[in-house]
Order: structure tokens, then sequence, then C-alpha cells
């Protein structure tokens, strides 16, 4: 799973499914599946404000579609998405629906269970951080206090 969420678009890549999607703009109709490869690009990009942008499109894809497994799709990607956003709830928000949709989809499984190590280990760093802080400042006190009694 640590490839898939991982994986970053190359340039080429990126440029190309814009450039369809651009094109077919500008004829007035962009198909869904345009939009949505060029949404995986976004989506594997390296940067944060593509990734918002895949988001968008496949949100776009998700509200009008009825099939299931492209609705499947889309609640994946967008998971994937936050995921590398770094935003885990919400990432998680998006991986549930895919059980409703198929209970044993074992990717959605991968998926959820990668997200969850990933919010417990930043989780843990954020204690850490928290309390080398909180150290740091009550040695901070203490020498002060030290300083003021003599």
């Amino acid at each position: 799973m640590d490839q898939i969420v991982n994986e970053n678009v190359s340039p080429a890549d990126l440029k190309k499914y814009e450039g369809l999607y651009l094109e077919q703009q500008r004829r007035g109709h962009v198909s869904e599946r345009t939009q949505f490869d060029y949404a995986l690009c976004l989506v594997r990009s390296k940067y944060s404000e593509d990734k918002y942008k895949g988001i968008g499109f496949l949100m776009d894809l998700l509200r009008s579609s009825s099939d299931n497994q492209t609705m499947r799709d889309y609640y994946f990607f967008i998971a994937i998405a936050y995921t590398r956003l770094k935003d885990y709830e919400r990432a998680l928000d998006y991986v549930e629906p895919i059980f409703k949709l198929e209970p044993n989809n074992r990717q959605a499984q991968e998926l959820k269970a990668y997200i969850k190590k990933k919010l417990k280990n930043d989780g843990l760093i954020g204690m850490a951080v928290v309390g080398g802080a909180a150290l740091a400042l009550g040695g901070v006190v203490a020498a002060t206090l030290a300083a003021i009694k003599k």
C-alpha cells in the first residue's frame, strides 16, 4: 500500500493528461474517463494544491455516478489523496463507503489499516514533540528558579 500511496506522477504524464482535459474542456465536453485520468495524475502530484484539485474532480465524478464499481474507485482515490495530504481522519471517511459497496474489498481493508497505522504513528510523534517541549520548558523554569534563589 505504501507504494500506491506514495507514487508520484511524472511531469510528462501530468502534462499529457492536463492537455487532454483542457482540449476536451475547450470543445465543451470532458469525458468521464478523461476527467478521472487527469484527477489521478493530480492526486499523485507532489503539490498539495494539485491533490486538492484532483479531489474536487473525483468528488464531481462521484456525485454524478450511480455505478458501484466507479464509485468505489472514486472513494478509493479520494482516500488516497487525503492520505497523501496527511488528513487521515478525512481519508478514513472515504474508505468506509467502499465497504458498503464491497464489504470484503481487500484493497480498501489494506488502505484502512495503512491509514490507521499512519494516524497512530503521527499521534505518537505529536505526543513526543509536545512532551519534549514540556520537558524543555520545565528545565528553563527550574534553571530560572535556581538563579533567582542565588
